[in-house]
C-alpha cells in the first residue's frame, strides 16, 4: 500500500488540511456545476424548464447523499484496514463494495424508473413543468450506475488516504457537464433532457477516466477478479457504518423539503427568500463537510493502527478550524447579510426577508461545525449510529417543529424561523459531546486496571 497516503504518521494538523482541501474543492465543483445547469437552462428556456430542472436536481441530490452515505462505510473500513496494514482485508472490502454497489445500482435504477411519475406528483410539481420533470428524472435515473460508480471509486481512494484523485474526477465531470449543457440545451434545444444528459455524460466520462487511471497508475493496491466477491463480514461492517449515515442523510433532505413546504405556505416572497438562503448556507457548509470526511478517514486509519490519541487530536484540530470558520460566517451575516442575498435577487421584499432569515440561520454554521466534526470522528471509530441518533433527534425535536411553530407565531418575519436550524444543531452538538465524554470515561476506566497492574508488576 502507498506510504505517501499514510495518515497514521507525521503532523496531524498537516494531514488533516492536506486531505480536507482537495475534498473541499471537489465539493465546491459539484455545487458549481449543479448551479451551472440552472444557469444555462435559464439562458435558453422558460420558467417551466427551470422548474423541472430545479425539482429534478433536488430529487437527485437526495439520492446522491444516500449513495455517499453508504460509500462512507467503504471509506471507513478501508481506512481501518490500511491503518492495520492488512492488504488482504483492503482487497476484500473493495471486492465486497463492488458487488454490493453494483446490485444497489441495478435495483434502485429499475425501481426509480418505474416510479418517475409518482415521484413527480409527490414533489407537487406545477402542471406546466410535469412533462419535462419526468423526462429529466428518467434520464438521470438511467445514469444512476455512473453516479454510484463515481462515488464508490472516490470512497476507495479516500479510504486509502488519497483525496486528490477524486477531486480530479469531479473536475473532469464539471468541465464536460458545462460544455455539454451549452451543446445540448443551447445548441440542440433539448431543454431539461439536455441538462440531465449533460450531467449523466459528465459522470460517465469521469468514471471512465478514473478506471483508466486505476489501470495505468500504481495506486499501491492491486485488485483482480478473484477479489470481486461479497464477504459477509466485510459487508456487515460496511453497512454498520454506511446504512445509518445513508438513512440520516436521506431524512435530512426530507427535512429540508418539509421546511421548504412550510416556507412556501407563507407566500412567494418567503419561499424565494428561504430558497436563496438555503443555497448560501450550503456553500458555507462546504468547509465542515470537507472536514467531516477528512476526520472520518484519518480517524479510521489511526484507530486501525491502534493510535486513538492521533484520532482525537484530529478531531480537536478539525473543531478549531471549522468552528472558527463558522464564527466568521455568523459574524459577517449579522452585519452584511444583504451583500450575499443580493447576489441572487433584486426584489427588495425578497432581499429584506432573506437578510433577516440569514441573520439568524447563520449561527447554524457554528453549532453544525461541532456536530459535523464529531460525526466524522464517530464514523471513523465505527460508531455511525451516534451520528444517526443526534441528527434524527435534532430534526424531529427542533428543526421541523421549530420552523412550523415560528411560522405560526411570527407570520410576518423569517428571523424566528431561522433559529430552528441552529437550535437543532445545538442539540446535536450537545448529544455528540455527551457521547464523547461517556466513551472517554469508559476508556479511562478500562485502562486504569492495566496501569495499576503494570505499576504493581514494576514494584514487584
Amino acid at each position: 500500500m502507498n506510504e505517501k497516503n499514510d495518515l497514521t504518521r507525521g503532523s496531524v494538523g498537516r494531514n488533516l488540511l492536506l486531505f480536507a482541501l482537495p475534498y473541499l474543492l471537489a465539493c465546491f465543483m459539484q455545487t458549481f456545476y449543479g448551479l451551472a445547469d440552472l444557469f444555462v437552462v435559464g439562458l435558453y428556456n422558460g420558467s417551466e424548464t427551470t422548474t423541472a430542472v430545479s425539482i429534478g436536481s433536488q430529487v437527485m441530490h437526495m439520492l446522491t447523499v444516500v449513495i455517499v452515505g453508504f460509500a462512507m462505510g467503504t471509506t471507513v473500513r478501508i481506512g481501518r484496514n490500511v491503518g492495520a496494514q492488512d492488504e488482504r482485508a483492503v482487497r476484500e472490502t473493495v471486492g465486497t463494495s463492488i458487488v454490493f454497489f453494483a446490485c444497489f445500482a441495478v435495483g434502485i435504477t429499475a425501481l426509480l424508473l418505474s416510479c418517475t411519475g409518482a415521484i413527480t406528483r409527490m414533489m407537487l410539481t406545477p402542471a406546466e413543468a410535469v412533462p419535462e420533470t419526468k423526462t429529466y428524472l428518467a434520464v438521470c435515473f438511467a445514469g444512476i450506475p455512473f453516479i454510484t460508480a463515481y462515488n464508490l471509486i472516490s470512497s476507495i481512494f479516500r479510504g486509502l488516504g488519497d483525496s486528490r484523485r477524486p477531486m480530479y474526477f469531479v473536475g473532469i465531470a464539471c468541465v464536460v457537464n458545462i460544455a455539454l449543457d451549452f451543446l445540448f440545451i443551447g445548441g440542440l434545444g433539448l431543454g431539461a433532457a439536455g441538462a440531465a444528459l449533460g450531467t449523466v455524460c459528465g459522470q460517465a466520462v469521469s468514471v471512465t477516466a478514473a478506471l483508466v487511471m486505476m489501470r495505468v497508475r500504481d495506486l499501491g493496491l492491486r485488485i483482480d477478479r478473484r477479489d470481486i466477491r461479497a464477504g459477509r463480514e466485510a459487508l456487515g461492517q460496511i453497512l454498520t457504518v454506511g446504512a445509518p449515515i445513508a438513512l440520516q442523510d436521506g431524512l435530512i433532505q426530507v427535512a429540508f423539503i418539509v421546511i421548504t413546504v412550510i416556507a412556501n405556505s407563507r407566500g412567494l416572497t418567503a419561499s424565494a427568500a428561504v430558497g436563496i438562503v438555503e443555497k448560501l448556507i450550503g456553500f458555507m457548509f462546504l468547509v465542515p463537510s470537507a472536514f467531516l470526511s477528512a476526520i472520518s478517514t484519518i480517524t479510521a486509519q489511526n484507530m486501525g493502527a491502534d493510535q486513538p490519541e492521533r484520532a482525537r487530536r484530529t478531531l480537536y484540530y478539525g473543531l478549531a478550524v471549522t468552528v472558527g470558520w463558522g464564527c466568521l460566517c455568523a459574524l459577517y451575516n449579522q452585519f452584511l447579510p444583504h451583500t450575499l442575498v443580493g447576489l441572487f435577487t433584486r426584489d427588495a421584499a425578497v432581499l429584506a426577508a432573506g437578510s433577516e432569515y440569514l441573520r439568524s440561520y447563520a449561527f447554524d454554521c457554528v453549532f453544525a461545525a461541532v456536530h459535523f466534526c464529531f460525526s466524522g470522528y464517530f464514523c471513523g471509530d465505527q460508531k455511525a449510529v451516534i451520528s444517526f441518533i443526534h441528527n434524527i433527534a435534532a430534526i424531529l425535536i427542533v428543526r421541523i417543529p421549530g420552523a412550523w411553530l415560528a411560522s405560526v407565531l411570527w407570520p410576518d418575519s423569517l428571523y424566528p424561523m431561522g433559529w430552528a436550524a441552529p437550535l437543532g444543531s445545538l442539540l446535536s452538538a450537545l448529544i455528540c459531546v455527551g457521547f464523547y465524554a461517556y466513551y472517554r470515561r469508559k476508556e479511562r476506566a478500562q485502562a486504569e486496571p492495566s496501569k495499576k497492574f503494570a505499576a504493581e508488576e514494576k514494584n514487584f
